[in-house]
């Protein structure tokens, strides 16, 4: 086995001195201990413990001198001053890494190479044109500079007797021929110089030129784009290298674009053809034609950080030990979808060779094929750049068919992505397709078209262009690469939203690191103030912060916020009371925003605005829950539907709807006013803001309502019979007043109880609601043995008849009011929510 080991740096690893040292650092710490042995021959690999060093020039080196060029040819004088700039900066590089002596030798190199360019440039500017092999000679001066003063920086680190360092100079050994597919490499003869070398040399450290090679004619040239990386897996591949390093800026291969997806992770092990799909689509990976040498030799590619050499990085191999089936998401924006579609293309051979044939002939780039099995559309992806032209080209190749109507058209659709899902452990796994269209659904992300392979590693879809950093958050969670992220809007943030967000803030962190639940509070909005923080708001402390925003609340810019393009999924929570509020629920669920709510007034409102809120819900594929709307956090919704959906037939349904009612009943017993209970519960938080909301009944009204509306009921407000408890001359005055003058009617109640007490009863507000939906609502006399005489103080009980539960009807009871409670079952909601949208909880 050859112990070579290539090791390939460049762009920030080698942005300045201090790069250069770390990078020096990296190298002697994986240099051989002993003196060098390493020898080669034209017969065999080259043989003992070396490191072959490939570099690029240094940070922007290579743009700068592409930009002289460009000045030379423009007859812009400035090329001068500016190679003069990015001679200063290697000088200054030199004296600050090299001891004097050695600088000097550099330096006096590095401004002959300046002198010879300028020269060059003279030429350019005369003739306004810098030719390819003039751009390619120019062009690989930063290189030569990067790696001479690297090798010259080794020597001088390198301790007593661990061998020599010897500078590769690539033009003198790498051989290509450039053809239609990049260069080629003349393998044999471009192993017979390498070794030429290094027999005479028996190099521990071999610092090799990256980019730069001959051609066949003697004349230099560059391996075009990446070619620093394809030089490191050329080398790898005429040394017989062990493996190669190639030393990034990242920690490794990442699971996706960390601009667009924030919590990417590093991928362990990658297949080179894993690989490959990855580079094709955009992945910061080596590009596939750069690791096809050490793909060909069965090299392992290591993909490690110049910056934490700590750390293992990814491998690329053969057959790597990876338990993930899929092991990246990535992208390509700015794509065009072209459509040819006809009935007279059913059945005709050739329709695809013609269309493709002609793409080809325009060198316009097919990025992805999708067919229907009825053969009768093909469309592909293609670049938007060339858009235009395609469509012109597939128009005259089949304007025939058109002019007949054998094809009805030809289309072109603009501003749109692929989204690639890769992995090996895809084939054959059952559910993985499954799971990335279910993940892009709950995103609300729509599929414009679909391919996979045989070989089943990739799944390429076309989306809209606005929706790919949805897209890839929600399908990169959708597999447990990163936390599932919701972007959460909360409105109401007062006494019940106020203690969601305590509660929400216990449990934050918790939820992140053990379900990898992203519950990321983006917006908070009261009546008159609202609070939008891109990043998330920390609720340790939202109450100070909220209180010193100064943004005016806006309904229609707050849920814009909420529902961001590069987040999977929206929710609003509203906390609130108001009508107002519900009012926008259709425009929101409509627009893919999920809604969590304890407000009544959507569910019991008027019967169009309840409708449209059920359809725009199942238009948009959003989500609608709203279990605290009756009982606070006990399961009264849940119980219907499941009844309902079961089969059974509800033939009556009666409770205790009003944790505060509940409360002021269980506690009124004639020796203290009503009126004085009636304050003690608003001041506990048992009320609403203006406890007449619930002493009016309306509140347990809207109850039977919504549940009502859930057995299939189309009940008005108005349909219920209902006894309210508020004083007639009380109704409209204000607040203060109304508590202020609420004893008045003390009396009134007193009497009530006392005839009841006398009769062995207790009082009750109570709700009822028969299958042919008469509703009714009001204070009744019960015996100390029903169900409902033994509540304790805010409970809620709910008694349903049913067929199946006849004889002895099902009884769901606990605690129905108070901020704890209504806010739990608000929390529970969302989290029911984040599991319907593929969280693992």
């Amino acid at each position: 086995m050859s112990t070579w080991v290539v090791h390939k740096f460049g762009g920030s690893s080698l942005a300045d001195a201090e790069c250069f040292r770390r990078v020096a650092a990296i190298v002697l710490a994986k240099a051989p201990a002993g003196p060098g042995r390493a020898a080669a021959s034209a017969q065999g690999p080259v043989q003992g413990p070396a490191q072959a060093v490939v570099l690029s020039a240094s940070r922007g080196a290579t743009d700068a001198l592409y930009e002289i060029l460009g000045l030379a040819e423009r007859q812009d004088p400035a090329f001068e001053s500016r190679l003069a700039e990015l001679r200063e900066r290697h000088i200054g590089m030199a004296e600050s890494l090299l001891k004097p002596g050695a600088a000097a030798a550099y330096v006096a190199e590095l401004k002959t190479d300046c002198r010879d360019i300028l020269g060059v440039l003279q030429t350019v500017r005369l003739t306004r044109m810098a030719g390819r092999n003039i751009r390619d000679l120019v062009a690989g001066f930063g290189e030569i500079w990067s790696t001479r003063l690297f090798a010259a920086l080794l020597r001088e680190q390198q301790a007593a007797g661990s061998g020599d360092v010897y500078w590769v100079d690539a033009r003198k050994v790498l051989v290509v021929e450039w053809g239609p597919l990049g260069p080629a490499v003349q393998w044999e003869e471009s192993s017979r110089r390498l070794h030429a070398v290094l027999a005479s040399a028996a190099p521990s450290i071999a610092v090799i030129t990256g980019f730069i090679a001959t051609d066949t004619r003697g004349l230099q040239t560059t391996l075009g784009r990446n070619g620093s990386d394809f030089s490191a897996s050329i080398f790898g591949a005429l040394l017989q290298a062990r493996e190669i390093h190639i030393w990034t800026d990242v920690d490794g291969v990442l699971s996706a674009d960390p601009r667009l997806v924030p919590d990417a992770q590093v991928i362990d092990s990658l297949s080179y053809t894993e690989a490959m799909e990855l580079a094709y689509f955009g992945a910061k990976v080596l590009h596939p034609q750069t690791m096809a040498p050490a793909v060909d030799c069965d090299i392992p590619l290591y993909i490690r950080n110049t910056f934490a050499p700590e750390k293992p990085g990814t491998l690329i191999c053969a057959q790597p030990e990876s338990k993930l089936p899929v092991k990246g998401i990535t992208s390509i924006g700015a794509i065009a979808l072209l459509n040819l579609e006809g009935a007279g293309m059913i059945g005709v051979p050739g329709t695809a060779s013609r269309l493709f044939g002609a793409l080809r002939e325009e060198n316009i780039s097919v990025i992805l094929i999708s067919q229907g099995s009825s053969e009768h559309s093909i469309c592909c992806a293609i670049p938007e750049t060339q858009a235009d032209e395609a469509e012109e080209v597939i128009r005259r190749a089949f304007n025939g068919e058109l002019q007949q109507g054998q094809i009805q058209s030809v289309t072109v659709d603009r501003g749109l992505s692929i989204l690639a899902v890769v992995g090996d452990g895809m084939a054959g796994t059952h559910g993985v397709a499954a799971r990335v269209f279910s993940a892009l659904a709950g995103a609300a992300v729509n599929i414009r078209a679909i391919a996979q392979g045989a070989s089943e590693r990739n799944i390429s879809l076309v989306i809209d262009g606005r929706s790919t950093t949805k897209a890839l958050r929600a399908v990169h969670a959708a597999f447990y690469l990163s936390p599932h992220t919701v972007s959460l809007g909360v409105i109401g943030p007062g006494t019940v939203g106020g203690v969601f967000l305590d509660q929400l803030a216990g449990q934050i962190e918790r939820l992140r690191s053990e379900f990898r639940l992203d519950l990321r509070v983006r917006g908070l909005m009261s009546s008159s103030r609202m609070l939008l923080d891109d990043g998330g708001i920390d609720l340790r402390n939202w109450r100070e912060r909220l209180a010193e925003a100064g943004q005016k609340a806006d309904s229609a810019q707050f849920a814009a916020f909420v529902n961001a393009d590069f987040l999977p999924h929206a929710v609003i929570v509203d906390c609130t009371a108001s009508a107002d509020v519900a009012a926008h629920y259709a425009e929101w669920l409509g627009a893919g925003v999920h809604l969590v709510t304890p407000n009544k007034k959507a569910n019991s409102g008027g019967l169009e605005n309840y409708r449209a809120i059920r359809a725009a819900r199942r238009a948009a594929g959003s989500h609608y829950l709203y279990e605290a709307t009756v009982g606070a956090g006990l399961p009264v919704i849940q119980t219907v539907r499941d009844l309902c959906a079961t089969g059974d037939q509800v033939t009556g349904i009666e409770g205790i709807f009003s944790g505060t009612l509940a409360y002021l009943f269980n506690i009124y017993d004639g020796t203290v006013p009503f009126s004085t209970i009636v304050r003690e519960a608003k001041a506990r938080g048992y009320t609403e803001p203006d406890p007449r909301d619930d002493l009016s009944g309306m509140d347990v009204a809207r109850k039977l309502i919504i549940l009502g509306r859930e057995m299939g009921m189309e009940l008005e407000l108005e349909d219920v019979q209902v006894e309210s408890l508020v004083p007639e001359s009380l109704v409209r005055c204000e607040l203060e007043e109304f508590l202020q003058r609420l004893p008045e009617h003390d009396a009134h109640i007193q009497e009530r109880y006392r005839r009841a007490h006398a009769e062995g009863c207790v009082l009750r507000y109570v709700g009822r609601l028969d299958p042919a939906g008469k509703a009714t609502v009001g204070c009744v006399a019960l015996e100390r043995s029903h169900p409902f005489a033994g509540i304790a103080l805010t409970d809620n009980i709910v008694r349903f008849a049913t067929r199946r539960y006849c004889d002895n009807p099902l009884i769901v009871q606990g605690p129905g009011a108070g901020p704890e409670v209504t806010a739990g079952g608000v929390f529970a909601d969302l989290l029911r929510l984040c599991a319907y949208l593929g969280a693992r909880l």
